[in-house]
C-alpha cells in the first residue's frame, strides 16, 4: 500500500512561540519517534506550514482572531527542530508546502492554497497514493480543515488521523467528532 504522511504546521510558533498549543512539544517529540520507527513505510512525507506575510489578515492587529504567528522567514515560522532529522534521514521524499501566503486570505487547509493544492494532488494522484496519514498542529483548526477538504477531494476512506500527534486548542473535541463522522459515513 502506497502511503503518504501529511504533517500539518509543525512550526515553532505553535509549540513555544506566539500561539502555543498545549502539549505540542511532547506530541512533536512523539511524532519524531514515530517517523523513525516507521522508516520506509511512507512513499512521501508532506509538511505544511503557515507562511504569513507581516500584515496578514488573521492577525489581531489587522482585525483577525489570532496573535501574529508564522511570519515568513522568522524563527517562529520554522519547522520544529525535533522533526528535521527524522524527516530527512528516513526513507520517503519530503515536500514542504506553504499556505496563508497572501495577506488577504486565511487558509486553514493546505487545499485552500491553489499552488500547494496542485502540488499535493500531483503527489497523491500521480503516485497512486492509497492512504494518507494526517497529523499536526492544531488538531481542531488546520488539521481539521485540511482533513475536511481532503475528504471532499479524495473521500474519507483514504484518510487515517494519527490523533496521538494532533495537539488541539480544544483538547481534541472537534477532531474526535470529525473522525466519528468519517466512520459513520464509511
Amino acid at each position: 500500500m502506497k502511503r503518504l504522511l501529511l504533517i500539518i504546521d509543525p512550526q515553532n510558533d505553535f509549540i513555544s512561540g506566539t500561539l502555543p498549543v498545549p502539549g505540542a512539544a511532547e506530541k512533536m517529540e512523539a511524532l519524531a519517534n514515530y517517523i523513525r520507527e516507521t522508516d520506509g513505510e511512507y512513499e512521501f512525507k508532506v509538511v505544511t506550514t503557515d507562511w504569513h506575510p507581516y500584515h496578514h489578515c488573521s492577525f489581531a492587529a489587522n482585525g483577525g482572531e489570532w496573535p501574529m504567528h508564522c511570519v515568513q522567514d522568522t524563527a517562529g515560522a520554522a519547522i520544529c527542530q525535533t522533526l528535521i532529522k527524522p524527516l530527512f534521514t528516513t526513507k520517503g521524499e519530503v515536500s514542504v508546502l506553504r499556505k496563508g501566503t497572501s495577506k488577504d486570505a486565511d487558509e486553514y487547509s493546505i487545499f485552500k492554497n491553489a499552488l500547494s493544492a496542485e502540488k499535493i494532488d500531483k503527489l497523491i494522484r500521480g503516485n497512486g497514493i492509497e492512504r494518507i496519514d494526517i497529523c499536526g498542529i492544531a488538531g481542531d483548526v488546520c488539521v481539521l480543515n485540511t482533513l475536511r477538504d481532503g475528504i471532499e477531494r479524495y473521500g474519507a476512506a483514504i484518510f487515517r488521523v494519527l490523533t496521538e500527534f494532533c495537539p488541539s486548542l480544544d483538547g481534541g473535541t472537534a477532531l474526535a467528532e470529525a473522525i466519528s463522522g468519517m466512520k459513520n459515513h464509511a
